[in-house]
């Protein structure tokens, strides 16, 4: 007689090659398009570095790592679902991020409009072992990269860079951006604490008055621009309680889901600012 099949094997090995296959097509399809809408009309030439480690105050390398990182925790969370062990999601489901990255830097270094920068790397670095470090060590994120936004007046000097609309500037507007470490406070004490388990303690680094990226110096249609003496360059520095959103119990899966995504933006609460050119500030709500 012919024995049962196990049906959650089967459905084990349904879901790698749903996730290998999806992956591969997704990245092929990424990297595919990046090229043809960014990179196709500048020319190639020899793979070479660009320096750009001063720019925006170091603004858009935090941007990085916090891509790689998110990048790496949906990763790790697609090899979980397709029922890898701990060490293979967490080491290449947490790569993802990286590997998406890498192969960015790779495209720029072969662009004569860009250059690779080792300054992106290393953040890229970051972002990945903050992710698979805590997926290892303790099987899940205690310590979230998160992000937020609040509307700077910057954007409207230069929109060309900072942004037109809301939607560029959520990407593009480094003034109006902060991002966040926020450490899970509970997963880290004794069972029997009483420290609410979503409850977060985060800190937060953002940076103003930038209209260019190494100084307040450009060009626009051919028009020479120094807003040195009009906005002074700063950086800021930030602690605040934050909500974990996955420490939240729900039993749907898909809910479960949908709460790991937002878990990347920041949660308005009361913060203490620290302005390297105006001192301490205290906000009753800081986004």
């Amino acid at each position: 007689m012919c024995q049962a099949q196990d049906s959650t094997q089967v459905n084990y090995k349904l879901r790698k090659k749903v996730v290998i296959g999806g992956n591969a097509i997704a990245y092929s399809a990424t990297m595919t398009g990046l090229y043809a809408l960014w990179y196709k009309d500048y020319p190639l030439e020899k793979f070479h570095f660009f320096n750009d480690n001063k720019d925006w105050q170091q603004m858009d390398k935090v941007g990085h790592a916090f891509s790689c990182y998110y990048e790496g925790v949906a990763g790790i969370e697609m090899m979980k679902w397709a029922g890898y062990n701990k060490k293979q999601y967490s080491l290449i489901g947490g790569s993802y991020g990286f590997l998406i990255q890498t192969s960015v830097e790779v495209l720029d270094g072969f662009s004569a409009g860009w250059g690779a920068s080792m300054g992106d790397v290393a953040a890229n670095t970051f972002g990945a072992s903050l992710g698979i470090t805590q997926s290892l060590v303790w099987d899940e994120q205690r310590i979230w990269m998160k992000y937020s936004y609040s509307a700077s007046r910057y954007a409207q000097v230069r929109p060309n860079v900072l942004g037109s609309n809301l939607a560029e500037r959520i990407l593009k507007d480094y003034n109006g951006q902060t991002y966040w470490l926020s450490a899970n406070v509970n997963s880290f004490l004794k069972e029997d604490t009483k420290w609410p388990k979503w409850l977060n303690i985060a800190a937060g680094y953002g940076a103003d008055g930038m209209v260019g990226g190494f100084d307040n110096t450009y060009t626009s249609e051919g028009i020479y621009y120094d807003k040195t003496a009009t906005y002074k360059r700063a950086r800021q520095f930030y602690l605040s309680p934050d909500i974990d959103l996955t420490r939240i119990p729900v039993k749907k899966k898909g809910l479960k889901t949908l709460l790991i995504m937002a878990n990347c933006i920041k949660f308005p609460m009361p913060t203490l600012e620290y302005h390297s050119d105006d001192g301490m500030k205290a906000h009753w709500l800081h986004f």
